[in-house]
């Protein structure tokens, strides 16, 4: 079986297509896999160290209010749906999956163009603008939320399977977490984070916490920060005096998931695929979605874990360290509380959501032999 993959721009797109091509490769190692993303995007560096064939197009994203760079847009989109032909011409997929980010525009639509069987998936509640413009076009549009399927009125076929990312996840060990710190197994882990990048009022709040940390003796603080923060960060907190014994700084986790499998409670922002890696694992949240995204998707997809009891939900302009400590504190003291947030977290988690795209794939390959 041959398999295109595309999606870019950020990690919550890439991460899942590279999730379901380790599940794919695991179930049979001769599948083969092509990977087609922007030129300018992070996924040619995450992809190729997965060993994974890479190939780029140019493309740029539309303009929200009238703008002469959309005339380029649309000139790049049309240069990238040749370019994706051509690509898949010499390649002869069986199907091609796309995860979201401007790249998925132009090639998913030239497959669908071409008779190849495509799939869509959507992670977050409230779509992308891509993925609203292929619905349209493609064989299936998979959704990460339960409930979200009417977002896609135009879809010939719409299907919940939840998010690849929460496959992947779902089997990272614990203790590797804990070794990577040297932390034994009674002891609590509160993990903060910002996302890959960091996030600037994520870091100011946990410095102006660091004080207060060792009051709770019995959680040990990770505090991720994010390459970019993370030497101005020490800094400051050298500035605070004596570092706390129960805190770890680092400025990026390249095990996050087994870290994340160890953890008692994260705070971080709410991109779609880390809420699929938390709630497949069952930890409870703080979470504080970034208001500089599309439609303010994250709030939306923060609401869905509050609204459940999984999480609370802080907004960037009211989040302070001293209200963050406040809510860490009586999460992290009352276990009755922990408890039912962990179970709430598993109830939404969908650990098999893998299994559900591939599937979806046999499904349409055999109604493509049936043609």
């Amino acid at each position: 079986m041959k398999i295109v993959l595309t999606g870019g721009g950020t990690g919550g797109h890439i991460y899942p297509a590279l999730a379901i091509a380790r599940y794919m490769l695991d179930q049979d190692p001769h599948v083969e896999i092509l990977y087609i993303g922007s030129s300018t995007g992070l996924e040619q560096e995450i992809v190729t160290k997965r060993n994974i064939p890479f190939k780029s197009i140019k493309i740029s994203g539309f303009k929200r209010k009238l703008s002469f760079d959309n005339v380029k847009t649309i000139w790049r989109f049309l240069r990238g749906v040749r370019t994706s032909k051509n690509m898949m011409r010499d390649f002869q997929p069986d199907v091609v999956i796309g995860t979201g980010g401007y790249v998925c525009g132009p090639v998913v639509y030239a497959a669908a163009k071409l008779g190849i069987p495509t799939i869509v998936h959507e992670q977050n509640v409230i779509p992308g603008l891509t993925n609203i413009f292929l619905s349209k076009y493609v064989d299936c549009l998979a959704v990460s939320f339960a409930g979200s399927e009417g977002q896609f009125s135009n879809a010939r076929r719409t299907l919940y399977t939840g998010n690849p990312r929460a496959t992947e996840v779902s089997q990272a060990n614990p203790d590797n977490g804990r070794a990577h710190f040297n932390l034994s197994a009674d002891k609590k882990i509160v993990l903060v984070v910002g996302g890959s990048r960091g996030a600037r009022a994520i870091n100011e709040a946990m410095v102006g916490m660091v004080p207060q940390l060792s009051t709770l003796s019995d959680v040990h603080f990770i505090y991720v920060t994010g390459q970019q923060y993370f030497a101005a960060t020490n800094r400051q907190i050298e500035a605070i005096g004596t570092e706390p014994a129960n805190l770890s700084v680092v400025p990026y986790l390249d095990n996050m998931p087994e870290v994340l499998a160890a953890t008692s409670l994260i705070v971080n922002r709410s991109g779609a695929s880390f809420l699929a890696e938390i709630t497949a694992l069952g930890v409870p949240s703080i979470l504080i979605p970034s208001p500089n995204v599309t439609n303010n998707h994250q709030e939306k997809n923060a609401r869905w874990l509050a609204d459940e009891g999984a999480s609370v939900m802080i907004r960037e302009h009211e989040l302070d360290s001293a209200q963050l400590f406040h809510t860490i504190r009586k999460i992290m003291t009352d276990p009755i509380r922990t408890e039912s947030m962990a179970h709430r977290a598993k109830k939404l988690g969908c650990p098999q959501s893998a299994q559900k795209m591939v599937d979806e794939i046999d499904r349409l390959l055999t109604c493509k032999q049936a043609e």
